[in-house]
């Protein structure tokens, strides 16, 4: 469990201090009555923008959440089962301590939904010939450097209430690496055209839970990662990177085991690479 869950006991992002949960404190099973988590909520996230909640420990709503289920447009529930409450009454993180409670920079108590395009094509040589190592083809896959932390991650994005997995991978492409949110409607709609026949058949590789830097004991990242393969080198290739609004840069990246990337990108890339059959 503690492998999976160590991202989100780091400093958080902002230099934000967490108490420190050793490996064998993070599962809840574990009785630890010295644990004091910091509370933390991000400034622009206690503002209340439309993407957030309320704090539901301190404001009771006429209608309160419907946790584990599809609330409204809202979707509270988790790939990792019914999650339980905790006695202020928001959701536990499922996978365990993190030494921070509130929401930290997420919108949402409980999971908050993303949506990771894997866009993916065979690196070759100057004649158009795929490269190998160890016998098997190099992928290469579209990868964005984040603007707040510096690190390359997949070009994905959180899930709007009542839209499509499918919808934000399309989106989030768009504007993280073509950056559509820039363009003029002329290019806007070229650029959605060109990403629409572009996602047209994609692989799902992983549907699960994050171990992502912003997570606390009471809101966490979830998504769904989609590979989007070109196989002949000829569809992405037609496509003009440009680096959208998060993103400090835009590339295309080897898939390497020594490629350090954000949160459980890594994790992904490499369901990828098992998936085509290529070398890590």
């Amino acid at each position: 469990m503690a492998a999976t869950h160590t991202k989100c006991r780091g400093k958080y992002p902002g230099d934000v201090d967490r108490f420190a949960v050793p490996d064998d404190k993070v599962s809840w099973s574990v009785e630890w009555p010295e644990y004091k988590p910091v509370d933390y909520t991000a400034p622009v996230v206690e503002k209340g923008p439309v993407w957030a909640d309320v704090d539901f420990r301190k404001v009771k709503p006429d209608v309160p959440p419907k946790y584990n289920e599809v609330d409204g447009k809202v979707n509270r529930k988790s790939f990792t089962g019914n999650y339980s409450i905790d006695e202020t009454g928001v959701p536990r993180n499922p996978i365990g301590r993190t030494g921070m409670v509130g929401r930290g920079l997420l919108g949402r108590w409980g999971p908050n939904h993303a949506a990771d395009p894997i866009v993916t094509r065979w690196k070759r040589d100057s004649s158009g010939a795929i490269v190998t190592k160890n016998d098997k083809p190099i992928l290469e896959f579209v990868a964005i450097k984040r603007k707040d932390c510096g690190e390359w991650a997949i070009p994905g994005g959180m899930v709007d209430p009542g839209d499509t997995v499918s919808a934000t991978l399309k989106k989030e492409f768009g504007e993280e690496a073509m950056n559509s949110l820039e363009a003029s409607p002329e290019e806007k709609k070229k650029i959605e055209e060109q990403v629409h026949q572009l996602f047209s058949h994609g692989k799902e590789v992983y549907a699960g839970y994050v171990d992502d830097p912003r997570n606390t004991d009471n809101a966490w990242m979830e998504t769904v990662a989609v590979n989007f393969h070109d196989e002949t080198g000829e569809a992405f290739g037609k496509v003009k990177l440009c680096a959208g609004d998060d993103a400090g840069a835009v590339a295309w990246k080897e898939l390497t085991s020594s490629l350090a990337l954000y949160a459980s990108h890594t994790t992904f890339t490499g369901k990828v690479v098992e998936l085509r059959n290529a070398t890590f």
